[in-house]
């Protein structure tokens, strides 16, 4: 056989395996879209019944599935897993898209008290996306607040930490008894207190986890604090879950703990860490040609913050005193390990290291999965 003869022969071989590829890819497009239209008549049952959008268990259980059927097909475990979290993500965005269209309770009147601000004008979107009358009050509007809070069904406190109560305790004596009456800041106790005092009705604290420039629910998080007659408030929470969010249940008094740790705590850290970076004049640009993945992960949430509003996060990290105490506890621990840094001391660091490691737990070998994952996909993209 000539070379020319040779040739021509791998190269029929190589068009007869491509169409053989291109069949098999019709034959994925053709299922997913199968799947899509399953998918459609599971969210005529969601929308009729008020179910979520999201099913953790679910998820995770098809997910196992899937891995081991790839690895017996002699597939990558994780190349599978990453396939079908996209795929089950765009059902999720789909279902939230069709499911976010639908009003819990028709017809409903929403107040947004602070309704010009960012957050105020994303719920805006949000509930008169789904069909609610929208009623937006600013700092200019408290001569109309009669009017604009008459028939209410719903009224959202959404100003700044520090104008909150002030905030429910002028907006209350116009709301009809009925209305419920909630509010979005990143605290929970005192709000609450203010609102169960001032207003007769139904009382509920929301904390929302995620910003204004969120473009999508899916999967965010909403804490909602029980304050007064669940019943009556919870429509409110299952039109959060038809936009797809996933409602946390918390007291006020276990949400500002775990807040104070979760905001306050790890965004002075890292203010801190920008700080000294600032101060010492590191050249930021220069460093991320020497560094890891995992040092660009982590100077990126740093570069992340000091690219957003100053006096936002400043409300957030010294919003409440049980917050500035636990910076100054955090400040005092770090101070407690000087003497190790002067002595160079690397038993009591190991000693120190292998106790928190202790506590952590399982929780380490998770945090080593996921920061894995998020390394993998920088590498991609850098």
């Amino acid at each position: 056989m000539t070379d020319r003869q040779s040739n021509e022969n791998y190269q029929e071989e190589l068009e007869e395996l491509r169409k053989k590829i291109d069949s098999a890819d019709e034959q994925i497009v053709s299922l997913l879209g199968r799947r899509q239209k399953l998918v459609n008549r599971i969210v005529e049952i969601k929308k009729k019944h008020h179910l979520p959008v999201y099913h953790p268990a679910r998820e995770e259980d098809l997910i196992s599935v899937r891995r081991r059927q790839g690895r017996k097909a002699g597939l990558d475990e994780n190349f599978i897993e990453e396939l079908y979290r996209s795929i089950l993500r765009q059902s999720r965005m789909e279902q939230t898209g069709q499911m976010s269209r639908k009003a819990i309770k028709p017809g409903a009147d929403v107040l947004i008290v602070g309704g010009y601000g960012e957050m105020g004008r994303y719920f805006e979107s949000c509930f008169s996306g789904s069909g609610y009358r929208v009623r937006l009050m600013g700092k200019n509007d408290w001569d109309r607040a009669e009017s604009l809070c008459s028939g209410v069904d719903l009224a959202i406190i959404s100003v700044p930490i520090e104008k909150t109560v002030d905030t429910i305790y002028e907006l209350a004596p116009y709301l009809p008894e009925k209305a419920v009456l909630a509010d979005i800041t990143s605290i929970k106790q005192e709000p609450l207190q203010a609102m169960t005092r001032a207003h007769k009705g139904p009382v509920m604290g929301l904390h929302p986890l995620f910003g204004p420039t969120t473009s999508s629910l899916d999967k965010q998080i909403v804490v909602a604090t029980p304050g007064r007659d669940q019943e009556a408030c919870q429509w409110i929470l299952d039109q959060f879950t038809a936009w797809g969010t996933v409602v946390v249940t918390s007291s006020g008094e276990e949400h500002d703990d775990i807040m104070a740790v979760v905001q306050s705590l790890r965004h002075f850290a890292t203010f801190a860490f920008g700080q000294f970076v600032e101060r010492k004049k590191v050249p930021v640009a220069r460093t991320l040609e020497f560094s890891s993945p995992i040092y660009r992960l982590e100077l990126g949430m740093v570069g992340r913050l000091f690219a957003q509003d100053a006096a936002m996060y400043a409300e957030i990290i010294f919003a409440s005193k049980q917050r500035r105490d636990l910076l100054k506890d955090y400040i005092q621990n770090i101070n407690e390990n000087l003497e190790m840094v002067e002595k160079g001391d690397k038993q009591r660091f190991i000693s120190e290291f292998n106790k928190i490691a202790d506590w952590f737990g399982p929780f380490s070998e998770q945090a080593i999965r996921e920061s894995s994952y998020l390394i993998d996909k920088l590498i991609e993209r850098f």
